[in-house]
């Protein structure tokens, strides 16, 4: 009897045991979920924490121009390549962000694109978004870009001499864009982005700091490599900026250097302070071992004219948006060095 009583207690033990633990399992996941739903990152550098960071809740409106400072500005070149360097600008998002992101992207950045179009699995009326034939999820990304550009191809091939591809958690500076492709011909099979080495013998664009294919580009792409090309992924699954530089390779698309005239880089994965501050990446993360070209750390990282960040969070848009466009240092102005073809006609006397 003494011996089934021991049993009894020690099977109860166990129950007790084994019970407390599975409710300290379930305590800490749900706590953890909980708190997820709240966690803000600062400075987010990876597409999960992006999925926790929302733009601002209330509309943060349009900066008025102050006459003493903006009627002064001479707008003329920007505006000529506007209209002589023409870039189609879509925006990798989903359903999920929509709101969250992709609207923030209409309201900073993206009105400079001369055409604007958001690519995602529904249709959005507010932005307005494109609905594609392809499943979300980061799995779908490479099939999902495929999609984008053949829509692009087949309805907006004649309305844009580059075309550009972002997310919507992407920066980019327009006017440095078109200068920055200003002397090349949208004829010439190339592309540009920020340049990593691995994976592609000429090297391959990261998705995150966008890359922008010329008109030529883009028909090898859709018209070649889409349909026959052997070095271009048929599956819907892969790495969407590996398989894209692969393809590129396959169809005879140059590689582009995107760096200034200093061998500093324009296009940029990660937020200006990533690249500003030195140490704030270790020598050891991923980053320095794909970057294509020799890159520094600190003020002399980043080109006078860079034209992209990735990582960026709603709030830090609108943030760009002032710092860009709006705040002038009193007392100081800088001339242009207008290239021969874009300067103004002078009728002779």
């Amino acid at each position: 009897m003494r011996q089934i009583r021991m049993y009894k207690w020690q099977s109860l033990n166990k129950h007790c045991i084994l019970t407390l633990l599975s409710g300290l399992a379930i305590g800490f996941t749900v706590a953890y979920v909980a708190l997820s739903q709240q966690i803000t990152f600062s400075d987010p550098h990876s597409s999960y924490e992006m999925e926790f960071v929302a733009g601002p809740t209330i509309d943060p409106g349009i900066h008025s121009k102050d006459e003493e400072f903006h009627l002064l500005e001479d707008s003329s070149v920007a505006d000529k390549l506007y209209n002589g360097v023409k870039v189609l600008c879509w925006i990798m998002t989903g359903p999920s962000n929509h709101e969250k992101k992709a609207k923030h992207v209409k309201n900073t950045w993206g009105k400079r694109c001369n055409v604007l179009l958001f690519m995602s699995s529904k249709e959005d009326p507010s932005l307005p978004s494109i609905a594609l034939p392809i499943n979300e999820g980061r799995k779908y990304l490479w099939g999902k870009t495929k999609r984008a550009f053949e829509y692009v191809y087949k309805h907006y091939f004649d309305k844009a001499d580059w075309f550009l591809k972002a997310d919507d958690d992407t920066y980019v500076i327009l006017e440095n864009l078109r200068y920055m492709l200003m002397p090349y011909s949208s004829n010439q099979s190339i592309y540009f982005g920020c340049r990593f080495k691995p994976y592609v013998k000429q090297g391959y664009m990261s998705g995150g700091a966008g890359y922008v294919l010329s008109k030529e580009a883009l028909k090898r792409f859709v018209e070649v490599g889409l349909k026959n090309a052997s070095g271009c992924s048929k599956s819907d699954n892969g790495a969407e900026d590996v398989e894209l530089g692969r393809c590129m390779e396959a169809v005879n698309v140059t590689a582009g250097d995107s760096r200034d005239s200093l061998g500093r880089g324009r296009f940029f994965p990660f937020v200006p302070e990533h690249h500003l501050i030195p140490g704030h990446v270790s020598k050891s993360f991923w980053y320095w071992q794909y970057i294509y070209y020799e890159n520094k750390e600190g003020m002399e990282c980043c080109s006078d004219n860079a034209v992209s960040f990735h990582y960026v969070t709603p709030n830090q848009m609108y943030v760009l948006e002032y710092l860009i466009y709006h705040l002038r240092p009193y007392g100081i102005s800088f001339q242009v060095n207008v290239p021969s073809q874009w300067a103004e006609k002078k009728e002779s006397p």
